[in-house]
């Protein structure tokens, strides 16, 4: 075993197997902090104000160290630069705070180049990531963007509510694409009718939101839910991708906040996010809802991070890489 010189990044090192035996902690390098960035550039979100807001079980801070720990492993297969911009922390419960330093963040990075992943941390998560594709999209001017915001989620996350947490950050970007006049794409694939109030689904009615239940996304009716996503991604421009982890059965996922009873394969949410990826409109992608405190033998972070590498290597394939 070795230790990575970047703090959080460490691995196996595979000295006989020379450069075909790489992984990721040896790929990893501290982000500079100005000039152009190319390939990809992973952000923490350490946060959970959202979730103990939303009455949730909290841990998700401490999402994103223990995806790095998994991502260390990770053999480089496409990925040639990876960088490291630290994590964002959120304090107590400065939640907006928080929020507006990764907007601020996000759109610093995209407008030099590289391509953001988010490590969270609650699903609050969202409404920072997304801050961070209109900030930069906003600062180029032009025509209102059109923004497909892609939700792999249990929860549609629509919720009216005095303050923000881990529940409302849709409904909060709806109300920033109103003020903004932007039109509003929302996809939210794999709703539960059993973890979303009569109330929510009206919201997604009025919204105009593209929605699929869980119990329609098997993989007897993949054929379905990718000619949907399809249409959806056909008339946008630019794409923010959103995995919440929740929309994963609980058996494959039991490290977050809210479980799912029936959720959606992985085999499933793979091949839909392999939709988005070839649309070539993805600016940005997020991962949510880890909560290491509660996960069983690092089941769910080793997923998120199969998720983040698939990604990740997709984005260096089509940067040319």
């Amino acid at each position: 075993m070795g230790q990575a010189t970047l703090q959080g990044w460490q691995g196996r090192i595979d000295a006989e197997e020379g450069e075909l035996g790489r992984r990721w902690h040896q790929l990893a390098a501290a982000a500079p902090a100005s000039g152009p960035l190319d390939g990809v550039t992973l952000v923490g979100f350490a946060c959970d104000a959202g979730v103990a807001r939303n009455h949730g079980r909290i841990g998700a801070a401490e999402g994103p160290a223990a995806l790095r720990a998994l991502l260390g492993n990770t053999p480089v297969r496409h990925v040639q630069k990876l960088w490291d911009a630290g994590d964002v922390r959120c304090d107590g419960d400065a939640l907006e705070p928080a929020q507006a330093e990764l907007s601020e963040r996000l759109a610093d990075l995209l407008g030099r180049g590289t391509f953001p992943i988010t490590l969270g941390g609650g699903h609050e998560i969202a409404y920072g990531s997304f801050g961070g594709l209109a900030r930069h999209l906003a600062a180029q001017g032009g025509s209102a963007p059109r923004i497909g915001v892609v939700n792999f989620d249990a929860h549609f996350d629509l919720r009216l509510a005095e303050r923000a947490s881990s529940g409302t950050p849709f409904r909060q970007i709806a109300e920033d694409c109103a003020a903004r006049g932007w039109p509003f794409h929302y996809a939210c694939l794999g709703v539960s009718d059993y973890a979303n109030t009569r109330a929510l689904f009206e919201r997604a009615e009025q919204l105009g939101v593209c929605w699929r239940r869980d119990e329609e996304m098997g993989i007897d009716r993949l054929a379905e839910s990718r000619a949907q996503l399809e249409q959806f991604l056909a008339g946008v421009d630019h794409v923010y991708l959103t995995v919440c982890l929740d929309v994963l059965p609980a058996a494959v996922a039991p490290g977050v906040s809210a479980p799912a009873a029936h959720g959606v394969a992985l085999e499933v949410v793979e091949a839909l996010i392999d939709t988005v990826l070839s649309s070539g409109k993805l600016r940005l992608a997020d991962v949510a809802e880890l909560n290491p405190r509660l996960d069983i033998d690092s089941h769910t972070a080793r997923v998120a991070a199969r998720l983040i590498a698939r990604v990740a290597d997709a984005i260096t394939e089509q940067q040319g890489g």
